[in-house]
Parts: structure tokens; C-alpha cells; sequence
């Protein structure tokens, strides 16, 4: 190996093993799953056992390199699966565990447009949906007049008796949907906004200027929507192939070449998902502009690396599509004539759980982004904005303005007309105030010898309300910078509860 080079092990995170570059390989050698991916002087590489290596997924990005027959009998052996995406996000392969194939299901799929259950499936699969998107255009974007125009549609669609009315319903809601965030701000860290187009910086429409859909995005924000649907699709793909359904008869999306309708129906309830973790993710931390590299037509793509930082939420997509799709299989099961029993629950696991008493299936909850620096973009602490370098400048510049806008505040008409009351009422309380009225025993030396060394165990807030006086003298007066007046002295002495000396 090169002296230059580097090499790092490829690391299983949450499952999912992301590979890219020229020089990737999958293959087995001596029972080991081994895989490798080179860019450059940048190699990884990684040799797995069949026990312990914790592997759901392998996604490979691109279209060079090579991977074994015996590789995928590896991954189909240990119930993993192989996805191949493009490098605009489109999915090229998937290939994973086969459940059970039963030809009376596969007949139901093929014949639900006669028997009626495509428009009951279409019908659920758009009404959860729009659900999901009234709820975060409600809660999140806090739009009710939009939240209302997608209700409106979602309730419209218990009376939708055809296919055709459906997609015209799920149409218009997405266009109110899609509104809502056609201004949404895209944050940079401050070093990064320079070298950033302005297109960027919102989230844009959701057709792209080059193909007049959502193919080929030119926006980051679009571009990772994008891959995310990708990684979504590649996961509803699995799920309908493992409960002996064919991915591509659907009854949503028209058949079409090189497309899984129904992967892609299966999917529509999870895009909101999707969405409301992007949402997120672009509302609590800021992109990087290294992350995304423009074409010379202008389509924004994924660097590979944050690329595989995106492709570990697929847990999360892969639990959010099961349920759906076990329904949609249960519901093509009951309209066969002498269908037994439903069939197994393979992905969620429901009669197990239930068998065992279990109600509620575990939450996957997606990564987190990194914690970025605002000014910098580099790696900060857990709940805070900046990283610890660009904190002091930071810091430094907000005490500045805000002693600045405090001068301000402080010297205004009505800061100096209360500052001149105070001054009258103090100046017209030394005046009626009579030394013949001070007790005997209390005198100066009295006062700096009993009484101002026990003015520590007072309270700042006690002085002031006492004597009537500002925060800052109060405070001079506690530490001994200021002798007050002494008409203050009595009062003083009894905080300190100092009594008259016979």
C-alpha cells in the first residue's frame, strides 16, 4: 500500500454499511463478507464473520465496482439486503430476503382495479398521508390556513370512488403542501455563505428548473429530500418482496418502465416522515457547504460522505413502511375465497409481539445531525452554537453591542427624567433631614466600626429596597466603596441588627 495512503475500517452504524467511490467490492472470502471503497488516497475496507456484525443493510452509491453472487447469498443468508442507488438518488437495485411467494396474492395484487381493493388501499394510503402533512403544516410551519386546504382534501377522499379522483385530491393537497415551504430559510454557517448560490439558501420549489419535476434537484435541501425518498423507496421495495407481493404492480402509480409502482404507493404515508426529519434537521443545525457539489448544469448532488450519513436513517424508513405494507398484503389476502388465515407479520413482528403480550413496537428514531458551529461549521458541543474557538469572538462582539445598546438606553429622555427625579428626591430628603435627630451613640466611627462590616451578611436587593437607592450604590455601599448619607445610617443598623448602645 501507498505510504500516502489512508485507510479507515468501514463501521457498521445502525445497521447500515454506505459504500462509494471507483473502487468499491463486495465479496465473500473464507465465509467473510468483505467490502472495500477507495476515492483517491482514501481507502476503507472492512471483513465481517456471519456472527456479530450487525449488518441490515450495504448501500452502494454509483454505478462502479463490483460486488459476488456469493456476496448477495452472504447478505441474503443473514436477512440483510443490497440497495443501489444513483448518484441523483434514484434506486438502480435492491435485492434482499424473499419472503413466501403464494400465486393466490399475487392474483389479488394483479386483479384489485376488478375487485375494488385498489381504490380502499389508494384510498388509506393518501388519507394517512395528508394526515401527516396537516399535522406539520400545523404544527411546524404554524400555517392553519394551509393545514385547513389539505384537511379539506384529506376528508373529500371518503367520498373519492376512483383511482383518478384520488390522484386529483393527493395532487391538489400537494400543491398547498408544498407552498408552505417554498420560503423556508436553508442556514450556512456564516464562513460557508459566501461561497454559497443564492438558491440555495431557501428550500425552493419542489420542481427542478432542468426537468420540471424533482428529478435532478438544484438546491441542497431538495437534493437530500431527494436521496431520503430514494433510500425510502429501496425500503418499501423490500418490504413488499418479503411479503410475497411483486414491487411493481401497484394501483396508485400507473405502470410505467423501470419503475416499482408499488413501492412507490407503499411509500406515500412515510414521505411526510421524511420530511419532518429534514424539517428538523435543517432547522437545528446548519448544512455545510462541502457537502454538496454543483454540476455544470446546475443539479446540486450529495457528497458521498454525507451521503452515507443520510443513508443511516434507513432503519427508520424501514419501520415506518412495514405497517402499510402488511395491511395492504392482509387486505389483498381477504378478497381470495377460502384464504385461511392471514398470512405472517413478518416485518413488524405483530403476532409475535402480541403472542408475548408486547403492544407497542419499539421506536427507531433517526440519527441526529452533528452539532455545527454557526460561524465556522466545524463540530460543537452538544447544545451549543458555536465551537469553542469561535465562541470568544462570538461572546466578545455580543457584550460589545450590548453595551453599546445599553449606553444607549441608559442616556435616553426617559432614562435622564428618571435619573433627575431620583436626584430631587434625595437631594430633597438630605434637606429635611436634622443631625439633632440622630440617635447619640450613632456616629461615623460607630457606623464603619459595627455596622458597614456586617453589611456582607445583607443582601444587595435588601439595601436597595431599604435605603431606596440604585443596584450599583446599594452594592458600594455593601462592599465599602461608598459611605451613604448618614440619614441611612439607622437604617443600616438595624439590617445589620445593631441595637442602641446604653
Amino acid at each position: 500500500m501507498n505510504s500516502q495512503q489512508l485507510s479507515e475500517p468501514l463501521i457498521a452504524r445502525h445497521g447500515v454499511i454506505t459504500l462509494f467511490g471507483y473502487g468499491a467490492s463486495i465479496s465473500v472470502d473464507r465465509g467473510h463478507l468483505v467490502l472495500e471503497d477507495r476515492i483517491g488516497p482514501n481507502h476503507r475496507s472492512g471483513r465481517f464473520a456471519k456472527i456479530g456484525h450487525r449488518i441490515k443493510r450495504v448501500v452502494a452509491i454509483g454505478a462502479e465496482g463490483s460486488v459476488s453472487l456469493a456476496a448477495l447469498r452472504w447478505l441474503a443468508d443473514q436477512d440483510a439486503a443490497f440497495v443501489m442507488l444513483n448518484r441523483d438518488g434514484t434506486v438502480l437495485t435492491v435485492t434482499g430476503p424473499v419472503g413466501p411467494s403464494d400465486a393466490r396474492l399475487r392474483r389479488s395484487q394483479s386483479l384489485a382495479h376488478q375487485s375494488g381493493a385498489s381504490v380502499r388501499i389508494s384510498r388509506e394510503l393518501i388519507f394517512r398521508k395528508l394526515d401527516e402533512q396537516e399535522r406539520l403544516i400545523r404544527d411546524t410551519f404554524c400555517d392553519p390556513a394551509i393545514a385547513r386546504t389539505i384537511a379539506c382534501m384529506r376528508v373529500a377522499l371518503s367520498t373519492a370512488t376512483t383511482i383518478q379522483a384520488i390522484r386529483q385530491l393527493e395532487s391538489q393537497a400537494a400543491q398547498a403542501y408544498w407552498s408552505a415551504w417554498r420560503t423556508f430559510p436553508i442556514n450556512f454557517p456564516t464562513a460557508d455563505v459566501r461561497r454559497v448560490p443564492e438558491h440555495w439558501q431557501t428550500f425552493g420549489t419542489r420542481k427542478s428548473p432542468l426537468t420540471g419535476s424533482p428529478r435532478l434537484a438544484v438546491n441542497p435541501a431538495n437534493a437530500m429530500l431527494n436521496y431520503m425518498y430514494a433510500l425510502l423507496e429501496s425500503e418499501a421495495r423490500l418490504a413488499a418482496v418479503s411479503l410475497g407481493l411483486d414491487p411493481g404492480i401497484g394501483f396508485l402509480h400507473v405502470d410505467t418502465d423501470a419503475r416499482d409502482s408499488l413501492a412507490c404507493d407503499l411509500m406515500e404515508p412515510s414521505r411526510p416522515c421524511v420530511d419532518a426529519f429534514l424539517l428538523k434537521w435543517i432547522t437545528s443545525e446548519p448544512l455545510r457547504r462541502e457537502w454538496f457539489f454543483e454540476q455544470r448544469d446546475g443539479n446540486c448532488r450529495l457528497m458521498a460522505s454525507f451521503a452515507e450519513r443520510l443513508s443511516e436513517t434507513l432503519p427508520s424508513w424501514r419501520q415506518n413502511v412495514g405497517p402499510m405494507a402488511e395491511w395492504v398484503s392482509h387486505l389483498l389476502w381477504s378478497t381470495i375465497r377460502n384464504h385461511g388465515r392471514l398470512p405472517a407479520t413478518h416485518l413488524t413482528q405483530t403476532h409475535r409481539r402480541q403472542a408475548k403480550g408486547i403492544s407497542k413496537l419499539r421506536v427507531i428514531v433517526p440519527p441526529r445531525p452533528a452539532h455545527l458551529c454557526r460561524t465556522c461549521g466545524a463540530i460543537a458541543t452538544a447544545g451549543h452554537r458555536y465551537c469553542a474557538i469561535c465562541a470568544v469572538a462570538v461572546t466578545s462582539r455580543e457584550l460589545i453591542k450590548g453595551a453599546e445598546i445599553g449606553r444607549i438606553i441608559s442616556h435616553s429622555a426617559e432614562a435622564e427624567s428618571k435619573r433627575a427625579e431620583t436626584r430631587r428626591r434625595h437631594v430633597a430628603a438630605q434637606k429635611a433631614w436634622l443631625s439633632s435627630n440622630q440617635p447619640a451613640w450613632l456616629d461615623e466611627e460607630t457606623y464603619r466600626r459595627k455596622i458597614q462590616p456586617h453589611l456582607t451578611e445583607v443582601t444587595v436587593p435588601t439595601i436597595r429596597t431599604a435605603l431606596g437607592v440604585s443596584n450599583g450604590y446599594a452594592t458600594n455601599i455593601r462592599s465599602g466603596k461608598r459611605e451613604p448619607h448618614p440619614r441611612h445610617w439607622q437604617t443600616l443598623a438595624r439590617l445589620v441588627g445593631i441595637l442602641r448602645n446604653s
